[in-house]
């Protein structure tokens, strides 16, 4: 009688398969998620509307307009570049409201004058503050300036118009440009294709106020920021105190760069460097790379939350922002922090307040700007560029206390920029409280020496 089959051991590969599935869930639970989805801010885009509104002898004349939907991401100086690819042979003709950088090769056309772009990529810049009145448009001419809609929504529109020739002259014929590009003004924006929608409709300038006239076609484009896309280093770092700890949690060594590091050199200068004598901050054409004070942190900002005094119903904050980049003034700064007792925020002084409310009802997010004319502009290091302000909470006693890091904000960005923070076991904690890691980190730590462990036993 033969003898029953040995049971197969169960196979390696698939021990193997399963050890680097979690080892692989662990860490990327340690590496943080790129901003593509901003979840402060999960609808927030910059939409292009392109509004065909009458027809020419051999295109169409369309404005073009550009609304900044995002809460608390503006764009500042140099400004918005916007690309694109015509469908055919189209050129343009005439520009108001902005300009192609490039007129490109137009000498095929004996016209007077010459067309504005003849190239099939043009890219278009807004004019700068004090173009002649002949060239401008409603929203134009600041310069490429786009404030956010949450801060200045007044100012988070830019608009131009095209006179395209050699295109469609009907509905059926015309073609919508393709592969579209917006620089604001590095990359960091990925634009969706041009999708038809309802014809934007107008008040007619000429009447009064009760007719409206409409587009004949209307195309809309999404554009959606990404960090990660950007290819940025973090811009900005956290620093935490309190009134309750002597001890001061300075931002991470190398946030956003390190000094002596060759595969990712950040430039520095020390205050007391004659070269800072020469040193020019940049103008509106172009972008400077950031030139830092040098610190262990190496970020051109740095934010200080500092829980300042405990009264018996309200807690006070004081918060200050600080220029460590030579080369740039912010203008139009904001600051958004997340935390939960932003629903019984009392009072705030110096800054400018707006609530967020990314997820409905839960209000734990505000965004904080400058005042304008009083401290708007965040000068650079060089002339000691700070602003502060102090914000009163009232204390919840249901869920008010200052043990475990809670009186600290659990994100801050600056200008759109997600900022570095302390590690969680680095917060000021009360003199009666131990200090132990955050169970969101030490889990995926133990994830991941349980994973290897495997490996090591069953391979």
């Amino acid at each position: 009688m033969a003898a029953a089959a040995a049971p197969r051991p169960s196979s390696p590969p698939l021990r193997t398969s399963i050890a680097l599935l979690l080892l692989a869930l662990a860490l990327s639970a340690l590496v943080p998620s790129s901003d593509a989805y901003d979840s402060l801010d999960p609808v927030g885009n910059i939409t292009i509307k392109w509004d065909v509104k009458k027809w020419r002898e051999d295109g169409y004349m369309a404005t073009v307009s550009l609304y900044n939907y995002q809460q608390y991401r503006h764009i500042q100086a140099p400004g918005w570049k916007l690309g694109w690819v015509w469908a055919g042979k189209e050129i343009i003709w005439k520009m108001a409201g902005a300009q192609t950088t490039e007129q490109g090769d137009c000498s095929r056309f004996r016209e007077e004058p010459p067309p504005h772009c003849c190239r099939t990529d043009p890219e278009v810049v807004d004019f700068l503050p004090g173009a002649s009145y002949d060239k401008q448009t409603p929203n134009c001419c600041k310069g490429g300036v786009l404030s956010s809609w949450g801060q200045d929504p007044a100012n988070a529109i830019a608009t131009f118009d095209v006179n395209v020739g050699r295109a469609g002259t009907t509905n059926s014929s015309v073609q919508v440009p393709t592969n579209f590009t917006l620089k604001a003004p590095g990359p960091g924006y990925t634009c969706g294709p041009a999708k038809e929608v309802e014809p934007t409709k107008f008040i007619d300038k000429d009447g009064d106020g009760r007719r409206t006239t409409q587009a004949i076609k209307t195309w809309n484009v999404t554009c959606t920021y990404s960090q990660f896309v950007a290819g940025r280093s973090p811009t900005c770092c956290v620093v935490l105190s309190s009134f309750y700890n002597s001890s001061i949690v300075e931002c991470n060594k190398c946030s956003c760069g390190c000094q002596d590091n060759s595969t990712n050199p950040v430039s520095c200068i020390r205050p007391n460097s004659p070269y800072l004598s020469s040193v020019v901050p940049g103008d509106s054409t172009n972008t400077p790379a950031p030139l830092v004070k040098c610190s262990s942190h190496m970020c051109p900002i740095r934010v200080q939350w500092h829980v300042k005094a405990n009264y018996k119903d309200y807690w006070r904050v004081k918060i200050t922002v600080q220029s460590f980049n030579y080369l740039m003034n912010y203008s139009q700064w904001n600051l958004v922090a997340q935390h939960p007792n932003f629903n019984n925020l009392t009072t705030i002084f110096s800054f400018r307040y707006k609530d967020l409310n990314p997820y409905g009802t839960i209000n734990d997010t505000g965004m904080m700007w400058g005042i304008k004319y009083y401290n708007d502009l965040l000068m650079t290091a060089q002339h000691n560029g700070n602003v502060q302000s102090e914000l009163l909470f009232r204390k919840d006693p249901e869920t008010f206390t200052f043990q475990k890091g809670w009186a600290f904000p659990r994100r801050v960005y600056f200008n759109g920029e997600n900022c570095v923070m302390p590690p969680p076991d680095a917060y000021p904690w009360l003199p009666n409280d131990s200090h132990r890691l955050s169970a969101s980190l030490t889990i995926p730590f133990i994830t991941v020496w349980t994973a290897l462990a495997f490996l090591l036993v069953h391979v």
